[in-house]
């Protein structure tokens, strides 16, 4: 096995190669978690690996419940399943709250204010209703707490962390708050070592090849668990080595044979943020350029699992812009389908034509 097969692989088990899946919330489960801070890009991310979607046809199934958008894993949005937000959480909620202690113990924000927080917020929200963070917020400021000084921002951040809220639908553009427990099933609790076996068995098929270090930064677990986990899962899964590197991924027949069409990809996407060593995806003069943004703080084009450029929209009434910066030699293959790859995200966001600049 070498790099570019480990590529092909990756893009096979994220299902941007030859998807079998319909279902944007099925997707999110397969894919265990998908990182979604950029919410239109995030969007695209789950679009991308669909049979067939659009832009509006996923917001209506976060809108529905299926899909739970949540800081979770590390300090930032992601999507997952219903079904896996409250024992995720319950995981990786704690090494959160450890990373997020000095901000705490900076904005004056302790164990004593958030049991105030948490039990208004949870009582704003225990009807159904679902309120912008501008309304909770201020229900909160009544209440004689300071929301100044990114105080807001950390005390939501905890009622998320604590399983008070999650997202609610859009308000028009807005987003909403929803309380936990109306949007997430009751489940009988995993045991930690349970849990842990459960979350590296969901990356290491959908994200593999990868290493246990990759598995430590995506989840934001310690080293120590990500080890035992890996050690838990490791013999349902085929191993190789690569650089003195230990790779695990799910049994394949075959190498999956790889196209050489450009392909559209978000920011912030899994297949270039779910893994600490982005060498497989990334000569190191693409990922050292800065218009690349490391391939993962800007859209990228890629060609065979390789990035080769980078993209920003602008869109228009009917149509969407896209300017390319071109980080590497592009095949003639790939030039000649950008074309249609750009036509697939106008369709997706509903515009009539794509424009290359």
């Amino acid at each position: 096995m070498n790099l570019a097969d480990i590529a092909a692989l990756r893009l096979a088990n994220q299902q941007i190669l030859n998807t079998r899946f319909t279902d944007p919330a099925e997707l999110v489960a397969w894919m265990g978690a998908v990182q979604s801070q950029d919410f239109a890009m995030a969007k695209w991310a789950l679009g991308l690996r669909l049979k067939k979607a659009t832009d509006t046809s996923i917001e209506q199934a976060i809108d529905a419940g299926g899909i739970i958008r949540t800081h979770i894993m590390r300090p930032t949005w992601h999507f997952v399943a219903k079904e896996d937000a409250r024992w995720m959480m319950d995981l990786t909620a704690p090494h959160v709250y450890k990373l997020a202690g000095t901000m705490y113990r900076q904005l004056k924000l302790d164990e004593t204010v958030f049991k105030i927080t948490n039990d208004l917020i949870g009582k704003l929200l225990a009807d159904g209703d679902e309120l912008t963070r501008e309304e909770v917020i201020a229900e909160v400021n009544k209440a004689g707490i300071e929301t100044d000084n990114l105080r807001a921002t950390h005390i939501m951040f905890q009622a998320e962390l604590d399983k008070i809220i999650c997202n609610g639908a859009r308000r028009g553009k807005k987003f909403t708050y929803a309380l936990f427990d109306k949007k997430v099933p009751a489940s009988a609790p995993l045991k930690r070592e349970e849990a842990l076996a459960a979350l590296a068995k969901r990356y290491f098929t959908s994200h593999g090849p990868a290493t246990v270090q990759d598995f430590a930064w995506w989840s934001g677990l310690s080293v120590t668990d990500s080890k035992l986990a890996f050690e838990t899962v490791r013999n349902e899964f085929e191993t190789a080595g690569v650089d003195g590197r230990e790779y695990l991924f799910p049994a394949v027949a075959e190498l999956p044979k790889v196209h050489g069409k450009a392909i559209l990809i978000p920011a912030f996407d899994e297949i270039t943020i779910g893994y600490a060593d982005r060498s497989a995806a990334m000569d190191d003069a693409v990922a050292q350029n800065p218009e690349s943004g490391s391939g993962i703080f800007k859209p990228v084009v890629m060609v065979k699992g390789k990035v080769v450029a980078a993209w920003r929209r602008t869109e228009k009434k009917d149509a969407v812009h896209i300017e390319l910066s071109r980080l590497a030699k592009m095949p003639a293959a790939a030039e000649n389908s950008l074309e249609a790859a750009g036509t697939t995200y106008a369709r997706f966001i509903g515009k009539k034509e794509v424009v290359f600049q």
